[in-house]
């Protein structure tokens, strides 16, 4: 089977160049034969900025996105990831949302193919027509370990032929290839954080790939968004720290002004402010959204960090997004169990508008 297909792609961007405005102005009653005449005065006139293309109106886009699913040969049905998964199943069989972001770490703990099709699939395989996945370092992939992630989500693991929406689209998906999707007027892309872990360089090298498309993609005047697993702006557990090698892709998402982003891993849930690629909370800045809160168990915070304005670590739940055709969205945080004080929603508004808390 073919594996590990990293979508390359390129983008040259010409501006024009403006000819020069000659403006001659004589001075005196005029020249005398034989005289030569005074030098002319020249005005360059800079090139315009590029035109952000007009926003084609578009329906609501409707998200659910939820990380760290399934523990470990669990099947109960009133687990945390049972109640997850029934309760996202239900909103794509109702039609209710119009894509499923599954944010890494499918199955614990070393999944293979018949892992996902024993436990994972009882309890969360409803959602899979609506399902836009991304591959986790260690527990959804790590190379020559376990790689059958790929494999079910293109229905090929022997019990479960249903294929993720993403793959119906598009075939057979590689662990680690990024692809992107358009949402109504947002433009999604998908990273695997796995790299920075595993192939360091070509993490690097998938950092000129994001850059090529986010700028087509803000050319053809569409909000931005990017998901991946590992996160960035988040606070420290005891078992993971902030992902800071990826701050070459933070320094791309900025420079376009991605406008939000999703992760998982940390098994709690966080939201940051506006923030820009220096931890400054600015009005143009990624509002960062790390839900890990899909079923495993949950850990707590170690240190806070300022650019996180809103956190929780003893409630499973799940994130709803409407997102807007004017680049605002609002959100809102559902409790499935756990701790009722774990609650989290509001409203971002469109650009040029101040940032929310």
């Amino acid at each position: 089977m073919r594996r590990n297909r990293v979508i390359a792609g390129t983008s040259a961007f010409l501006l024009g160049v403006t000819g020069l405005w000659v403006a001659s102005l004589a001075i005196g009653g005029g020249n005398t034969p034989g005289e030569v005449p005074a030098p002319a005065a020249t005005l360059v006139v800079p090139p315009p900025p590029s035109p952000r293309k007009p926003r084609t109106p578009a329906p609501d886009v409707r998200i659910a996105a939820v990380g760290d699913m399934n523990g470990v040969r669990t099947i109960d049905r009133d687990s945390p990831s049972g109640l997850n998964g029934a309760a996202i199943t239900r909103l794509v069989q109702k039609n209710e949302i119009d894509a499923f972001l599954g944010l890494g770490d499918f199955q614990y703990a070393t999944p293979h193919c018949a892992d996902y099709v024993k436990y994972w699939t009882p309890l969360w395989g409803g959602t899979k027509p609506k399902l836009y996945w991304v591959s986790a370092p260690n527990h959804d992939w790590e190379p020559g370990r376990n790689e059958d992630l790929d494999n079910f989500m293109n229905g090929q693991c022997p019990g479960a032929p249903a294929k993720a929406a993403i793959n119906q689209q598009r075939g057979f998906i590689g662990n680690g290839d990024p692809y992107s999707k358009d949402f109504g007027n947002w433009h999604f892309v998908f990273l695997s954080s796995a790299f920075w872990r595993y192939d360091p360089e070509h993490a690097e090298a998938l950092t000129t790939w994001l850059d090529d498309n986010l700028t087509a993609a803000q050319e053809a005047g569409k909000y931005l968004a990017v998901v991946y697993h590992e996160p960035y702006f988040t606070s420290d557990t005891d078992e993971h720290e902030r992902a800071l090698d990826h701050k070459p892709w933070i320094d791309v998402m900025y420079k376009h002004r991605v406008r939000l982003t999703l992760s998982g891993s940390q098994h709690n849930y966080e939201r940051s402010c506006p923030v820009n690629n220096e931890d400054q909370c600015v009005s143009d800045g990624m509002t960062a959204f790390q839900v890990s809160t899909g079923g495993i168990g949950l850990r707590e915070f170690t240190n806070s960090p300022p650019f996180i304005v809103k956190r929780f670590d003893k409630t499973h739940g799940f994130l709803r997004m409407t997102l807007k055709d004017d680049g605002s969205f609002s959100w809102n945080f559902v409790r499935t169990s756990g701790s009722a004080s774990g609650t989290d929603s509001g409203t971002r508004t469109s650009f040029g508008a101040p940032a929310d808390g």
